[in-house]
């Protein structure tokens, strides 16, 4: 019994002393680590062809998921940037994951993305807004950095420069972690 406690507590503090880690310089500052990794809820929304997906679909990737709406003004002010981190850093090993919650529906959002040239963000949709609700947004944007297990290390609320060296930092440190 000793002996697992004593490996539980190692096991912790490894994870916490990789929280406290990450690198938060600058506007990054601003992200909130998570004080445990803790799985994501599960929480349904609509991908691109409106067929019904969950984040179990991006187990094995790191995954920025970023809340928004078209009508919310620091959202259109920070999708170039994500975008931008997409064409960056997206692969097998990293997505940005934009889920609207918008009840304008799916051309709405199709035609903002268009407008601001973000061509390479998948037009993920929730008009219910439930998945906003399940992983405890309080306002838009906000973004939430997903490690390769399904589990939260951390959220920005607000706007941020996503495709900036503070941000390019903390990612490529989730994804460094495998």
């Amino acid at each position: 019994m000793m002996r697992f406690l004593v490996m539980t507590v190692m096991a912790l503090a490894v994870q916490s002393a990789t929280a406290a880690e990450l690198p938060r310089v600058g506007e990054m500052r601003k992200f909130s680590v998570s004080a445990e990794r803790k799985p994501v809820a599960p929480a349904e929304f609509h991908d691109p062809e409106d067929k019904p997906t969950s984040l179990d679909a991006y187990k094995g990737q790191v995954v920025l998921v970023n809340l928004w709406a078209t009508w919310c003004v620091p959202c259109r002010e920070e999708m170039p940037a994500l975008d931008r981190l997409q064409g960056l850093r997206g692969g097998k090993d990293f997505t940005v994951l934009p889920v609207a919650q918008d009840r304008a529906g799916r051309a709405k959002v199709e035609k903002f993305l268009g407008e601001i040239g973000a061509m390479r963000l998948p037009a993920a949709l929730d008009t219910s807004m439930k998945s906003g609700r399940a992983w405890g947004t309080v306002g838009l944007p906000t973004t939430i950095l997903i490690d390769r297990q399904g589990r939260e290390v951390g959220r920005l609320i607000g706007g941020a420069e996503w495709d900036h060296a503070d941000a390019l930092k903390l990612i490529d440190a989730v994804i460094a972690e495998k």
